[in-house]
């Protein structure tokens, strides 16, 4: 009985833990008012900027629970998200079109204080200073290391709400509020930037700019280059021989060396031009003009992709945009380029792939992985060179080395990952499997990509295997 009763105690002092109610050091009546309150917490009412609530009262947020000669103050909600949003309706994540700041999603105190704070919104700590205080920098890194010959923009010292309102959501394909920004680009620029300073225009060598994406070219934060200027340039730009694509600009229009921007690119890149022409399988997003997927000047990534090399392809590709919805994502798919796994200029393989069938997926995932170093670049390649990584993709992302021999051992040791033949006739497949039997390329609702957003358990091995108690059985088949 002593056993049951201590066990009982223990689950009511761990539930009480888990709903966030706290020991009150004196007891207290459980209809005290909020005046009882401020007897002893008058700082939590007094400062530079106080939470309104405190003027509805203590208990218009905390509730007091008495049981026998115990007081304990808890949330009236099971979460401080769920308390917020009581009140702050319009911060709720859930009915949020578009991107979410992580911490409003879930965590409002990780940057505000419930009762009051010498900083507006009553956050933690001010939005500018150096690291220690900065209230962005807890979590975010720019302009803290910027290389020696590297640079950094002024405005991070101005303070990060200069330019972003945290809580402003809207169409994530519109930088303004993908970014959080209080202002779209170039707008938001030449509040700072007047677009008729000489110094300007003489750094743009005449050409015009006011109407530019400005973050195109440069790194709103930081930069291993001057002038900020992003990872990744286009030689003629980065060496200021502009003239080798431009004309002096005509009525504050650009005026190109060709007669179009395609016209212009092949005189470099001819090779693409004849891939483009000659592929057995074509894409016809590569037929048009080179600049809807390249900026011509500089990006984030190789090949200047914009505005990314994931969104660029979901603009045309709907399907896909709607499977980036889905709760577990491919990493390359939607996290890095859609162009590891697939030729944007067009191939020889179905699906324009970089590779058939399972080769695809084992040249990251199979035992001889070896992705090529590119030391000076800060990258490594994949496909013969064709594809470039950051160096750290394979540790950062985690990703998966199967411990595969001869076709076998994955999921588990001896399973095939390959066709299986028959052994009364090797020239006969006895049963058909690639890495697609199980998993979906691009995204699923569970975990582990598996096909029609199966959740990974036993349920799944049986829609192939049939019996449970003889494995070997299949329902899955191969060539008559």
């Amino acid at each position: 009985m002593k056993a049951v009763r201590l066990i009982l105690g223990l689950v009511l002092i761990t539930s009480a833990s888990w709903l966030g109610a706290a020991t009150h050091p004196v007891p207290l009546d459980k209809n005290t008012d909020s005046a009882k309150c401020i007897e002893c917490h008058e700082d939590k009412a007094k400062g530079k900027n106080v939470h309104s609530a405190i003027a509805m009262g203590c208990t218009s947020c905390h509730e007091i629970r008495v049981n026998k000669d115990v007081t304990r103050v808890k949330l009236i909600t099971t979460t401080p998200q769920a308390l917020c949003i009581t009140c702050h309706a319009d911060k709720n994540a859930a009915d949020i079109k578009g991107k979410v700041h992580p911490p409003g999603v879930r965590d409002c105190l990780k940057c505000h204080d419930p009762h009051q704070s010498d900083n507006k919104f009553q956050l933690l700590k001010p939005t500018s200073g150096d690291k220690d205080q900065n209230l962005c920098l807890t979590c975010h890194t720019q302009g803290l290391d910027v290389p020696a010959k590297g640079s950094r923009h002024l405005a991070l010292d101005m303070g990060c709400e200069t330019c972003h309102t945290i809580h402003k959501t809207g169409d994530p394909s519109k930088l303004e509020f993908d970014y959080h920004l209080t202002k779209t680009i170039p707008a938001l620029c030449i509040d700072c930037h007047d677009v008729k300073d000489a110094s300007l225009i003489k750094a743009h060598q005449g050409q015009p700019f006011g109407t530019a994406n400005c973050i195109q070219c440069h790194d709103p934060h930081q930069s291993a280059q001057a002038n900020l200027m992003q990872k990744f340039t286009h030689p003629p730009f980065a060496d200021k021989t502009c003239e080798v694509c431009h004309q002096p600009a005509k009525d504050g229009k650009v005026v190109l060396t060709q007669s179009d921007s395609k016209a212009l690119c092949v005189t470099c890149h001819a090779e693409q031009a004849e891939k483009i022409e000659k592929a057995k399988v074509q894409h016809p997003g590569a037929q048009g003009e080179c600049v809807a997927c390249h900026n011509p000047h500089a990006g984030k990534t190789p090949g200047f992709i914009q505005p990314d090399p994931v969104n660029a392809c979901l603009a045309c590709h709907s399907e896909q945009a709607e499977e980036f919805k889905k709760a577990h994502l491919h990493q390359p798919a939607f996290g890095q380029s859609c162009a590891i796994c697939h030729e944007p200029h067009g191939g020889d393989n179905e699906h324009l792939l970089r590779a058939k069938g399972n080769a695809l997926c084992l040249e990251c995932h199979g035992p001889d992985s070896q992705p090529q170093k590119l030391e000076s670049e800060h990258l490594i390649t994949i496909f013969n060179g064709s594809v470039k990584l950051p160096d750290d993709y394979y540790v950062k992302n985690k990703v998966a080395i199967l411990p595969l021999r001869y076709g076998l051992g994955h999921p588990v040791e001896g399973h095939p990952v390959t066709d299986v033949m028959d052994p009364a006739n090797v020239t006969k497949i006895k049963t058909r499997m690639t890495c697609l039997t199980c998993h979906q390329p691009h995204a699923s609702a569970q975990p582990d990509l598996l096909v029609k957003d199966q959740a990974n358990n036993m349920a799944f091995c049986d829609t192939c295997h049939k019996n449970r108690i003889d494995m070997r059985q299949t329902t899955v088949t191969g060539s008559k």
